[in-house]
Protein backbone atom coordinates (compact mmCIF):
# COMPACT_ATOMS: atom_id res chain seq x y z
CA UNK A 1 0.00 0.00 0.00
CA UNK A 2 2.88 2.33 0.82
CA UNK A 3 4.28 1.89 -2.69
CA UNK A 4 0.84 2.62 -4.22
CA UNK A 5 0.45 5.79 -2.17
CA UNK A 6 3.93 6.97 -3.24
CA UNK A 7 3.16 6.22 -6.89
CA UNK A 8 -0.17 8.09 -6.70
CA UNK A 9 1.53 11.07 -5.04
CA UNK A 10 4.20 11.12 -7.74
CA UNK A 11 1.54 11.06 -10.45
CA UNK A 12 -0.37 13.95 -8.84
CA UNK A 13 2.85 16.01 -8.59
CA UNK A 14 3.73 15.18 -12.23
CA UNK A 15 0.23 16.07 -13.42
CA UNK A 16 0.22 19.35 -11.48
CA UNK A 17 3.62 20.30 -12.83
CA UNK A 18 2.57 19.40 -16.39
CA UNK A 19 -0.64 21.40 -16.10
CA UNK A 20 1.38 24.39 -15.00
CA UNK A 21 3.78 24.04 -17.94
CA UNK A 22 1.19 23.13 -20.57
CA UNK A 23 -1.80 25.32 -19.86
CA UNK A 24 -1.14 28.53 -21.79
CA UNK A 25 -2.27 31.85 -20.44
CA UNK A 26 -5.16 33.39 -22.40
CA UNK A 27 -3.79 35.43 -25.27
CA UNK A 28 -5.19 37.52 -28.07
CA UNK A 29 -5.73 35.52 -31.25
CA UNK A 30 -2.85 36.34 -33.63
CA UNK A 31 -3.78 38.09 -36.81
CA UNK A 32 -4.23 35.98 -39.91
CA UNK A 33 -2.91 38.76 -42.13
CA UNK A 34 0.25 37.70 -43.92
CA UNK A 35 2.08 40.98 -43.29
CA UNK A 36 2.14 43.64 -40.60
CA UNK A 37 3.49 46.34 -42.91
CA UNK A 38 1.48 47.16 -46.02
CA UNK A 39 3.57 48.72 -48.74
CA UNK A 40 0.85 51.34 -49.22
CA UNK A 41 -1.77 52.23 -46.57
CA UNK A 42 -4.82 50.06 -47.13
CA UNK A 43 -7.07 53.07 -46.69
CA UNK A 44 -5.90 54.39 -50.03
CA UNK A 45 -7.48 51.38 -51.76
CA UNK A 46 -5.07 51.74 -54.66
CA UNK A 47 -6.93 50.87 -57.89
CA UNK A 48 -5.58 48.52 -60.52
CA UNK A 49 -6.87 49.07 -64.05
CA UNK A 50 -8.04 46.14 -66.16
CA UNK A 51 -5.46 44.60 -68.51
CA UNK A 52 -5.13 45.91 -72.05
CA UNK A 53 -7.53 44.69 -74.71
CA UNK A 54 -5.54 42.62 -77.21
CA UNK A 55 -6.61 41.57 -80.70
CA UNK A 56 -5.41 37.98 -80.29
CA UNK A 57 -7.04 34.56 -80.15
CA UNK A 58 -5.71 33.83 -76.66
CA UNK A 59 -3.16 35.27 -74.25
CA UNK A 60 -1.74 34.89 -70.74
CA UNK A 61 0.30 37.04 -68.37
CA UNK A 62 2.03 34.84 -65.75
CA UNK A 63 4.31 35.61 -62.83
CA UNK A 64 7.39 33.41 -63.07
CA UNK A 65 8.14 33.07 -59.34
CA UNK A 66 4.68 31.88 -58.35
CA UNK A 67 3.13 30.58 -61.56
CA UNK A 68 0.12 32.80 -60.90
CA UNK A 69 -1.84 33.90 -63.96
CA UNK A 70 -2.24 37.64 -63.46
CA UNK A 71 -4.41 38.30 -66.50
CA UNK A 72 -5.64 36.30 -69.48
CA UNK A 73 -8.13 35.88 -72.29
CA UNK A 74 -9.16 32.43 -73.51
CA UNK A 75 -6.18 30.87 -71.70
CA UNK A 76 -7.46 27.29 -72.13
CA UNK A 77 -8.65 27.52 -75.72
CA UNK A 78 -6.92 25.03 -78.00
CA UNK A 79 -4.69 26.74 -80.54
CA UNK A 80 -2.00 25.71 -82.99
CA UNK A 81 1.44 26.52 -81.55
CA UNK A 82 3.37 26.75 -84.84
CA UNK A 83 7.10 27.21 -84.05
CA UNK A 84 6.38 27.81 -80.36
CA UNK A 85 6.42 23.99 -80.43
CA UNK A 86 10.20 24.29 -80.39
CA UNK A 87 10.11 25.37 -76.74
CA UNK A 88 9.13 21.80 -75.91
CA UNK A 89 11.62 20.39 -78.42
CA UNK A 90 14.42 22.29 -76.73
CA UNK A 91 13.11 21.32 -73.26
CA UNK A 92 13.28 17.64 -74.19
CA UNK A 93 16.78 18.02 -75.66
CA UNK A 94 17.96 19.87 -72.54
CA UNK A 95 16.48 17.17 -70.33
CA UNK A 96 18.20 14.43 -72.33
CA UNK A 97 21.47 16.36 -72.14
CA UNK A 98 21.11 16.74 -68.37
CA UNK A 99 20.46 13.00 -68.07
CA UNK A 100 23.63 12.23 -70.05
CA UNK A 101 21.73 10.45 -72.83
CA UNK A 102 23.16 12.81 -75.46
CA UNK A 103 26.10 15.22 -75.42
CA UNK A 104 26.64 18.74 -76.84
CA UNK A 105 29.50 17.37 -78.91
CA UNK A 106 27.43 14.60 -80.53
CA UNK A 107 27.56 14.61 -84.32
CA UNK A 108 23.97 15.00 -85.49
CA UNK A 109 23.27 13.48 -88.90
CA UNK A 110 21.22 15.75 -91.16
CA UNK A 111 18.96 13.24 -92.86
CA UNK A 112 17.13 13.71 -96.13
CA UNK A 113 13.91 13.68 -94.12
CA UNK A 114 15.01 16.64 -91.98
CA UNK A 115 16.28 18.46 -95.05
CA UNK A 116 13.09 17.90 -97.07
CA UNK A 117 10.86 18.69 -94.08
CA UNK A 118 12.63 21.86 -93.02
CA UNK A 119 15.55 22.68 -95.26
CA UNK A 120 16.32 25.55 -97.60
CA UNK A 121 13.91 24.25 -100.23
CA UNK A 122 10.87 24.71 -98.00
CA UNK A 123 8.82 27.79 -97.22
CA UNK A 124 9.42 27.50 -93.47
CA UNK A 125 12.20 28.65 -91.19
CA UNK A 126 15.48 26.86 -91.84
CA UNK A 127 19.02 26.67 -90.50
CA UNK A 128 20.34 25.71 -93.97
CA UNK A 129 21.82 22.44 -92.70
CA UNK A 130 23.34 20.44 -95.55
CA UNK A 131 21.69 17.10 -96.32
CA UNK A 132 23.94 14.19 -95.40
CA UNK A 133 26.27 16.32 -93.27
CA UNK A 134 27.02 15.96 -89.58
CA UNK A 135 26.77 18.92 -87.24
CA UNK A 136 27.53 19.14 -83.53
CA UNK A 137 24.40 18.93 -81.42
CA UNK A 138 25.07 22.27 -79.72
CA UNK A 139 25.19 24.06 -83.10
CA UNK A 140 21.99 22.35 -84.23
CA UNK A 141 20.31 23.46 -80.98
CA UNK A 142 21.45 27.05 -81.61
CA UNK A 143 20.01 26.89 -85.12
CA UNK A 144 16.66 25.70 -83.84
CA UNK A 145 16.34 28.23 -81.01
CA UNK A 146 17.82 31.34 -82.59
CA UNK A 147 16.92 30.81 -86.25
CA UNK A 148 13.84 28.65 -85.55
CA UNK A 149 15.14 26.11 -88.05
CA UNK A 150 12.65 23.37 -88.86
CA UNK A 151 15.45 21.23 -90.26
CA UNK A 152 17.31 21.61 -86.95
CA UNK A 153 14.24 20.59 -84.95
CA UNK A 154 13.68 17.44 -87.03
CA UNK A 155 17.37 16.51 -86.93
CA UNK A 156 17.47 16.88 -83.15
CA UNK A 157 14.35 14.75 -82.82
CA UNK A 158 15.84 11.99 -84.96
CA UNK A 159 19.12 12.08 -83.05
CA UNK A 160 17.50 11.94 -79.60
CA UNK A 161 14.74 9.42 -80.29
CA UNK A 162 15.57 7.71 -83.59
CA UNK A 163 12.61 9.24 -85.41
CA UNK A 164 10.46 12.34 -85.18
CA UNK A 165 7.36 10.24 -84.42
CA UNK A 166 8.98 8.64 -81.38
CA UNK A 167 10.33 12.02 -80.29
CA UNK A 168 6.78 13.41 -80.40
CA UNK A 169 5.75 10.68 -77.97
CA UNK A 170 8.60 11.78 -75.72
CA UNK A 171 7.38 15.38 -75.98
CA UNK A 172 3.93 14.29 -74.83
CA UNK A 173 5.38 12.39 -71.90
CA UNK A 174 7.24 15.49 -70.75
CA UNK A 175 4.09 17.56 -71.30
CA UNK A 176 2.18 15.25 -68.97
CA UNK A 177 4.95 15.38 -66.39
CA UNK A 178 4.91 19.19 -66.44
CA UNK A 179 1.16 19.33 -65.99
CA UNK A 180 0.25 20.62 -69.44
CA UNK A 181 -3.43 19.74 -69.39
CA UNK A 182 -4.51 20.42 -72.97
CA UNK A 183 -1.43 19.95 -75.14
CA UNK A 184 -0.57 17.29 -77.71
CA UNK A 185 2.35 17.13 -80.13
CA UNK A 186 2.79 15.15 -83.34
CA UNK A 187 6.01 16.74 -84.59
CA UNK A 188 9.07 18.63 -83.33
CA UNK A 189 8.91 21.71 -85.55
CA UNK A 190 5.32 22.94 -85.27
CA UNK A 191 4.00 22.09 -88.73
CA UNK A 192 0.21 22.27 -88.84
CA UNK A 193 -1.76 19.16 -87.90
CA UNK A 194 -5.23 18.62 -86.40
CA UNK A 195 -3.71 16.65 -83.50
CA UNK A 196 -0.97 19.19 -82.83
CA UNK A 197 -2.31 21.73 -80.34
CA UNK A 198 -1.78 23.54 -77.05
CA UNK A 199 -3.17 26.46 -75.01
CA UNK A 200 -1.75 29.81 -73.95
CA UNK A 201 -1.75 28.67 -70.32
CA UNK A 202 0.15 25.47 -71.17
CA UNK A 203 2.76 27.41 -73.17
CA UNK A 204 3.29 29.74 -70.20
CA UNK A 205 3.64 26.76 -67.85
CA UNK A 206 6.13 25.12 -70.22
CA UNK A 207 8.09 28.37 -70.57
CA UNK A 208 8.31 28.68 -66.78
CA UNK A 209 9.60 25.11 -66.53
CA UNK A 210 12.23 25.77 -69.21
CA UNK A 211 13.59 28.84 -67.41
CA UNK A 212 13.51 27.11 -64.01
CA UNK A 213 14.91 23.71 -65.00
CA UNK A 214 17.53 24.67 -67.59
CA UNK A 215 18.69 28.25 -66.91
CA UNK A 216 21.97 27.81 -68.79
CA UNK A 217 20.30 26.52 -71.94
CA UNK A 218 17.67 29.24 -71.61
CA UNK A 219 20.41 31.84 -72.16
CA UNK A 220 20.47 30.77 -75.82
CA UNK A 221 17.02 32.34 -76.26
CA UNK A 222 18.52 35.80 -75.67
CA UNK A 223 20.93 35.48 -78.63
CA UNK A 224 20.05 37.99 -81.31
CA UNK A 225 21.73 36.21 -84.22
CA UNK A 226 23.47 33.01 -85.25
CA UNK A 227 25.53 32.25 -88.35
CA UNK A 228 25.77 28.90 -90.06
CA UNK A 229 27.13 27.99 -93.50
CA UNK A 230 28.06 31.63 -93.99
CA UNK A 231 24.45 32.69 -93.59
CA UNK A 232 23.65 35.03 -90.71
CA UNK A 233 20.07 35.04 -89.48
CA UNK A 234 18.46 37.17 -86.83
CA UNK A 235 16.28 36.02 -83.97
CA UNK A 236 12.65 36.68 -84.91
CA UNK A 237 11.84 37.95 -81.42
CA UNK A 238 12.18 41.67 -82.16
CA UNK A 239 11.66 42.54 -78.48
CA UNK A 240 15.27 41.47 -77.87
CA UNK A 241 16.29 44.70 -79.60
CA UNK A 242 13.49 46.84 -78.24
CA UNK A 243 13.48 45.97 -74.52
CA UNK A 244 16.68 45.13 -72.64
CA UNK A 245 14.71 43.28 -69.95
CA UNK A 246 13.43 40.71 -72.48
CA UNK A 247 15.59 37.58 -72.74
CA UNK A 248 13.34 35.16 -74.66
CA UNK A 249 11.44 33.15 -75.64
CA UNK A 250 10.02 32.04 -79.01
CA UNK A 251 8.02 33.25 -81.98
CA UNK A 252 5.68 31.19 -84.10
CA UNK A 253 3.71 31.62 -87.32
CA UNK A 254 1.86 29.80 -90.01
CA UNK A 255 -1.34 30.52 -91.91
CA UNK A 256 -3.74 28.78 -89.51
CA UNK A 257 -1.96 29.68 -86.26
CA UNK A 258 -1.44 33.36 -87.02
CA UNK A 259 1.47 35.20 -85.45
CA UNK A 260 2.37 34.04 -81.93
CA UNK A 261 4.95 35.01 -79.33
CA UNK A 262 5.96 33.59 -75.98
CA UNK A 263 8.18 36.09 -74.16
CA UNK A 264 9.82 36.60 -70.80
CA UNK A 265 11.37 39.65 -69.18
CA UNK A 266 13.09 40.31 -65.88
CA UNK A 267 13.12 43.74 -64.23
CA UNK A 268 14.86 43.86 -60.89
CA UNK A 269 14.01 40.64 -59.06
CA UNK A 270 10.67 40.18 -60.80
CA UNK A 271 10.21 38.05 -63.91
CA UNK A 272 7.05 37.82 -66.02
CA UNK A 273 6.04 35.46 -68.81
CA UNK A 274 3.62 36.39 -71.60
CA UNK A 275 2.07 34.21 -74.27
CA UNK A 276 0.10 35.73 -77.15
CA UNK A 277 -1.45 33.43 -79.74
CA UNK A 278 -3.15 34.25 -83.02
CA UNK A 279 -2.33 37.87 -83.82
CA UNK A 280 -2.36 39.37 -87.32
CA UNK A 281 1.26 40.30 -87.84
CA UNK A 282 4.84 40.38 -86.56
CA UNK A 283 4.60 43.96 -85.33
CA UNK A 284 1.23 43.30 -83.70
CA UNK A 285 2.52 40.36 -81.65
CA UNK A 286 5.55 42.37 -80.49
CA UNK A 287 3.52 45.48 -79.64
CA UNK A 288 0.91 43.50 -77.71
CA UNK A 289 3.58 41.62 -75.80
CA UNK A 290 5.34 44.85 -74.88
CA UNK A 291 2.06 46.36 -73.71
CA UNK A 292 1.26 43.32 -71.60
CA UNK A 293 4.73 43.22 -70.00
CA UNK A 294 4.60 46.93 -69.15
CA UNK A 295 1.18 46.46 -67.61
CA UNK A 296 2.34 43.52 -65.48
CA UNK A 297 5.47 45.21 -64.16
CA UNK A 298 3.63 48.47 -63.48
CA UNK A 299 0.63 47.14 -61.60
CA UNK A 300 1.79 43.92 -59.90
CA UNK A 301 4.44 43.11 -57.32
CA UNK A 302 5.77 39.99 -55.61
CA UNK A 303 6.33 39.45 -51.88
CA UNK A 304 7.84 36.62 -49.92
CA UNK A 305 5.53 35.95 -46.98
CA UNK A 306 7.06 32.92 -45.26
CA UNK A 307 10.54 31.43 -45.40
CA UNK A 308 11.06 27.68 -45.44
CA UNK A 309 13.59 27.87 -42.59
CA UNK A 310 11.26 29.65 -40.14
CA UNK A 311 8.32 28.23 -38.19
CA UNK A 312 5.00 29.93 -38.92
CA UNK A 313 3.21 28.52 -35.83
CA UNK A 314 4.16 26.62 -32.66
CA UNK A 315 1.03 25.02 -31.18
CA UNK A 316 0.97 22.68 -28.19
CA UNK A 317 2.35 19.17 -28.69
CA UNK A 318 0.75 16.45 -26.57
CA UNK A 319 2.45 13.24 -25.35
CA UNK A 320 5.75 14.34 -26.89
CA UNK A 321 9.29 14.98 -25.71
CA UNK A 322 8.70 18.65 -26.52
CA UNK A 323 5.80 20.77 -25.29
CA UNK A 324 5.31 22.51 -28.67
CA UNK A 325 5.62 21.57 -32.32
CA UNK A 326 7.13 23.84 -34.97
CA UNK A 327 4.97 24.03 -38.10
CA UNK A 328 6.33 25.46 -41.35
CA UNK A 329 6.49 25.16 -45.13
CA UNK A 330 8.93 23.16 -47.25
CA UNK A 331 9.57 26.04 -49.67
CA UNK A 332 9.44 29.81 -49.41
CA UNK A 333 5.93 31.18 -49.90
CA UNK A 334 5.83 34.04 -52.40
CA UNK A 335 2.74 35.65 -53.89
CA UNK A 336 2.18 38.19 -56.63
CA UNK A 337 -0.64 40.68 -56.22
CA UNK A 338 -1.78 44.13 -57.36
CA UNK A 339 0.46 46.90 -56.08
CA UNK A 340 -0.83 48.50 -52.91
CA UNK A 341 -2.83 45.45 -51.79
CA UNK A 342 -0.13 43.83 -49.65
CA UNK A 343 -1.84 44.79 -46.41
CA UNK A 344 -5.09 43.12 -47.50
CA UNK A 345 -3.64 39.61 -47.70
CA UNK A 346 -5.13 36.98 -45.39
CA UNK A 347 -3.37 33.83 -44.21
CA UNK A 348 -5.09 30.83 -42.64
CA UNK A 349 -4.02 27.34 -41.65
CA UNK A 350 -6.18 24.25 -42.03
CA UNK A 351 -4.61 21.94 -39.40
CA UNK A 352 -5.84 19.60 -36.65
CA UNK A 353 -7.08 21.15 -33.41
CA UNK A 354 -4.56 19.14 -31.41
CA UNK A 355 -1.20 17.53 -32.17
CA UNK A 356 -0.30 14.23 -30.50
CA UNK A 357 3.25 12.86 -30.91
CA UNK A 358 4.99 11.23 -32.68
CA UNK A 359 5.62 13.15 -35.94
CA UNK A 360 8.38 12.75 -38.51
CA UNK A 361 10.31 15.66 -39.96
CA UNK A 362 8.62 16.89 -43.13
CA UNK A 363 5.33 15.12 -42.37
CA UNK A 364 2.36 16.93 -43.91
CA UNK A 365 0.01 18.15 -41.20
CA UNK A 366 -2.26 20.61 -42.98
CA UNK A 367 -2.55 23.39 -45.54
CA UNK A 368 -1.64 27.08 -45.60
CA UNK A 369 -3.93 29.30 -47.67
CA UNK A 370 -3.15 32.85 -48.75
CA UNK A 371 -6.17 34.80 -49.98
CA UNK A 372 -6.99 38.25 -51.28
CA UNK A 373 -10.61 39.42 -51.30
CA UNK A 374 -11.67 35.83 -50.65
CA UNK A 375 -9.78 34.48 -53.67
CA UNK A 376 -7.06 31.89 -53.03
CA UNK A 377 -3.69 33.11 -54.35
CA UNK A 378 -1.71 30.06 -53.25
CA UNK A 379 -1.96 26.94 -51.12
CA UNK A 380 1.02 25.18 -49.52
CA UNK A 381 1.39 22.06 -47.37
CA UNK A 382 2.07 22.63 -43.66
CA UNK A 383 4.79 20.30 -42.38
CA UNK A 384 6.48 19.35 -39.12
CA UNK A 385 9.85 21.12 -39.17
CA UNK A 386 11.57 18.63 -36.85
CA UNK A 387 11.32 15.07 -35.58
CA UNK A 388 9.01 14.81 -32.59
CA UNK A 389 9.22 11.59 -30.61
CA UNK A 390 6.93 10.37 -27.86
CA UNK A 391 7.52 11.52 -24.30
CA UNK A 392 8.09 9.25 -21.32
CA UNK A 393 5.45 7.18 -19.55
CA UNK A 394 4.35 9.84 -17.07
CA UNK A 395 4.36 12.55 -19.79
CA UNK A 396 2.05 10.48 -21.98
CA UNK A 397 -0.11 9.51 -19.00
CA UNK A 398 -0.44 13.09 -17.76
CA UNK A 399 -1.18 14.47 -21.23
CA UNK A 400 -3.76 11.75 -21.77
CA UNK A 401 -5.65 12.94 -18.70
CA UNK A 402 -5.28 16.61 -19.67
CA UNK A 403 -6.69 15.94 -23.14
CA UNK A 404 -9.99 14.91 -21.58
CA UNK A 405 -10.43 18.50 -20.42
CA UNK A 406 -8.65 20.35 -23.25
CA UNK A 407 -10.53 21.98 -26.11
CA UNK A 408 -9.08 21.98 -29.60
CA UNK A 409 -6.56 24.77 -30.19
CA UNK A 410 -7.15 27.33 -32.93
CA UNK A 411 -3.87 27.64 -34.82
CA UNK A 412 -3.11 30.76 -36.84
CA UNK A 413 0.04 31.55 -38.83
CA UNK A 414 2.29 34.20 -37.40
CA UNK A 415 2.69 37.45 -39.33
CA UNK A 416 5.94 37.62 -41.30
CA UNK A 417 7.85 40.78 -42.22
CA UNK A 418 8.05 41.97 -45.76
CA UNK A 419 11.44 40.75 -46.99
CA UNK A 420 11.51 42.67 -50.25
Amino acid sequence: MSFTRHLLAAFVITLAGHASAQAPAPAATPTATATPRPAVPTALNVPVPPPPTLDATAWVLMDYATGQVLASANPDQRVEPASITKIMTSYVVSAELAAGKVKPTDEVHISENSWRGGGGGTDGSTSFLGVGTKVKLHDVLLGMIVQSGNDAAIALAEHVAGSEAVFAQLMNQYAQRLGLKDTHFVNASGLSSPEHYTTARDVATLSRALIRDFPEDYKIYAMKEFEWNGIKQHNRNTLLWRDASVDGIKTGHHSTAGFCLAASAKRGEERLITVIMGTKGEKARADMTQELLNYGFRFYESHQLYAAARPIAEPTLWKGESNTIKLGVAEDVTVTLPRGRYGDLKAAMDVPGRFVAPFTKGQKLGTLKITLDGNVLTERPIIAMEEYGEGGFFKRLGDGVMLWFKSDEAVQPSAQPDTK
